[in-house]
């Protein structure tokens, strides 16, 4: 049955999971792609145009921005950075997916977008803010005052849960990955998505009405 994309936006404080389900989902389909940002900032050693981001001059973003084809957008550090609209509605035309690692601000402008009804989002929570902290320790990456903004800064992020589709608790990652798979897949047979439809039940309507008149 043909249908149209989903627009799925993952988004949690630091440290609940977030990455690690994405990951995982795109295995589990590797249909699934991941939505590639634009940015103004310059390409790092061994980074590609259309691979890592799209890299784009200043002028040439802000554009983009005054034009309406970005779904979201953000400047960070200097830089810009964001989601070109024109792939990801050529995908979602073509029945697939594409997943958006974004932060609340991000979401909320892409589900305003004029691709909001094909928005799914989803939230994920850790299971306490003890082992929040205990997964940012456990990185071994960040001293502690990073480690100190990261909570801070999950704390502002949590308080936005309310404002997705889904909420899953991250307390054990393989049943969270099977609440998320069975997010996508029940999404993905909304009535209003499954593009074929009514061309399916015109044909059942037709195979009705000839069996009628035999």
């Amino acid at each position: 049955m043909a249908r149209r994309g989903l627009l799925i936006i993952l988004s949690s404080p630091s440290g609940a999971g977030k990455s690690t389900l994405a990951r995982r989902l795109m295995a589990w389909d590797e249909t699934i792609r991941f939505s590639v940002s634009a940015t103004t900032r310059a390409p790092r050693a061994g980074e590609g145009d259309g691979r890592e981001y799209y890299f784009r001059a200043r002028a040439e973003f802000e554009g983009m921005i005054a034009d309406g084809e970005m779904l979201e957008h953000a400047e960070v550090f200097g830089n810009f950075y964001g989601s070109p609209k024109a792939p990801v509605e050529a995908a979602l035309r073509d029945g697939r997916d594409m997943l958006f690692d974004i932060d609340w601000q991000g979401g909320q402008q892409v589900r305003n977008s004029s691709l909001g009804k094909d928005v799914v989002s989803i939230f994920v929570l850790p299971p306490s803010i003890a082992e929040l902290e205990t997964r940012l320790r456990m990185r071994a990456q960040d001293s502690d005052a990073v480690i100190a903004g990261r909570m801070r800064k999950s704390r502002d992020e949590s308080s936005h849960w309310a404002e997705y589709d889904y909420v899953l608790v991250n307390d054990d990652l393989e049943r969270t990955e099977a609440a998320l798979r069975g997010i996508i897949e029940a999404e993905r047979l909304r009535r209003e998505r499954q593009t074929g439809l009514n061309g399916f039940v015109r044909a059942l309507n037709t195979e009705f009405e000839r069996r009628a008149g035999a």
